[in-house]
């Protein structure tokens, strides 16, 4: 067997090469992950198509986020930027569809901190309404905690209730359910009983919409917005997510219809587990509604 002349074998020189290799590839797809990927926001554009939408909503936008986890994994600039591109485009309403803190968290030492700031930094969107509803981890954290955060910066938070979004004499009706992965949300409070416009609805978790097809009030649902899954978060290729949570595992990521109800999954700003995104960035989508 021939020697290298510093005494080591070719293959061991090149196995050592390859760990070596490795561990630079590793780290350097962390490094992707965990501070470029994080934050590289992905604006999405929907055309979300409506039967009998008043005149006066055709080419409404409304703008979704979801996830913020704030402060692990999510940081504060990280949320100001993500306002500011929302006041860029300028849209007629903002939507929340939960998880504003992260269960577990170790910021959670003053568990006042993550939800208050959320709530600051969310007070100084410039758009004419923004409503939220909560998501499984501010259950879990508190809701009332939560609730008065975001009240105190006037930012409603729909929990079983509906409101009427009014323009030029129409509306649509706009619902947010209670959490639907920690409590029982009721849909005969949530939905109205015979609207007299388009409906849309927030709920958390988006295989829910299993259950709100089935209901009779689900009937008059026509668009339901959901976060919770963050797409996966880390994403392999020709593989798909690795962990999905429950109640985020059937309906994953973006546009699902079934029947006259339409469903949007929004992948979320923040991260939960790790403080990585891969192939899975963080999602601000702009729907725009028009007629069908």
């Amino acid at each position: 067997m021939s020697v290298s002349p510093g005494g080591s074998s070719p293959s061991r020189f090149s196995r050592r090469q390859f760990i070596v290799g490795s561990g630079v590839a590793a780290a350097g797809v962390a490094l992707y992950a965990g501070e470029i990927a994080r934050h590289e926001v992905d604006v999405v554009n929907t055309t979300i198509r409506i039967n009998h939408l008043p005149s006066a909503f055709h080419g409404f936008r409304i703008v979704q986020i979801s996830d913020i986890h704030l402060d692990e994994f999510t940081e504060p600039f990280f949320l100001e930027h993500v306002v500011h591109r929302i006041n860029e485009l300028a849209p007629d309403l903002v939507l929340v569809t939960g998880d504003f803190v992260t269960r577990g968290s170790l910021t959670f030492i003053d568990s006042r901190h993550a939800a208050y700031r959320s709530a600051e930094i969310l007070s100084t969107l410039k758009t004419p309404q923004v409503y939220a509803i909560l998501g499984n981890h501010d259950v879990g954290v508190s809701a009332p905690l939560v609730i008065g955060a975001l009240e105190s910066k006037k930012i409603p938070v729909l929990v079983n209730q509906y409101v009427p979004i009014e323009r030029a004499g129409s509306r649509i009706w706009l619902c947010g359910s209670d959490d639907a992965g920690t409590r029982r949300p009721d849909l005969d409070l949530t939905i109205p009983e015979k609207p007299d416009g388009p409906v849309v609805l927030m709920v958390h978790e988006p295989d829910y919409v299993d259950v709100v097809v089935r209901h009779p009030r689900g009937k008059s649902v026509d668009l339901m917005l959901s976060g919770h899954s963050h797409g996966g978060q880390v994403r392999i290729p020709f593989y798909g997510p690795l962990i999905l949570p429950p109640m985020g595992q059937k309906y994953v990521m973006g546009h699902f219809q079934f029947d006259s109800l339409q469903l949007y999954v929004n992948r979320g700003l923040g991260a939960v587990g790790l403080p990585f995104r891969f192939d899975c960035p963080p999602e601000l989508t702009i729907h725009t509604l028009q007629p069908a």
